[in-house]
C-alpha cells in the first residue's frame, strides 16, 4: 500500500521560512514524479512544485519561483519543500503526491497517490 505523509506545517510570519517533508512508503518504482500542491480555503488545489526522478528535473509555479525549492534524499523516499520568504497568499493545506510515470511535465501531471496534507499558516 502506497502511503505519503506530510509534516512540517505550522504558523510562520510573512517573510519567514518553513520546510515541509513528505515520507513515502510502499512505492517501489524507481522512476516517479513527486508533486507538492496547496489548497487555500475556498480555492482550488494548485500545483506548487514537483520533481521527477527519471529526468532529474524540478519545476515550480511561477509565483513561488526563487522562493521555494523541492528536493529529496537519495534514494528519494523523503521529499522536501523548502519555502522561503513566505507570503500571505502561500497559506493553505499543502499536500504531497506521487505518480509512477515520472513525466517531466510534472506540474500538469495527474497524480495517483496523495498524502493527507499539512497546514501552513502565514501571519502578517
Amino acid at each position: 500500500e502506497v502511503q505519503l505523509v506530510e509534516s512540517g506545517g505550522g504558523l510562520v510570519q510573512a517573510g519567514g521560512s518553513l520546510r515541509l517533508s513528505c515520507g513515502i512508503s510502499g512505492f517501489k518504482d524507481d522512476d516517479y514524479a513527486i508533486g507538492w500542491f496547496r489548497q487555500a480555503p475556498g480555492k482550488e488545489r494548485e500545483a506548487v512544485a514537483c520533481m521527477t526522478t527519471r529526468d532529474d528535473t524540478t519545476h515550480y509555479l511561477d509565483s513561488v519561483k526563487g522562493r521555494f525549492t523541492v528536493s529529496s534524499d537519495n534514494p528519494q523516499r523523503m521529499v522536501y519543500l523548502q519555502m522561503n520568504d513566505l507570503k500571505l497568499e502561500d497559506a493553505g493545506v499543502y499536500f504531497c503526491a506521487a505518480e509512477n510515470t515520472g513525466w517531466r511535465r510534472c506540474l500538469i501531471l495527474k497524480y495517483d497517490y496523495w498524502g493527507q496534507g499539512t497546514q501552513v499558516t502565514v501571519s502578517s
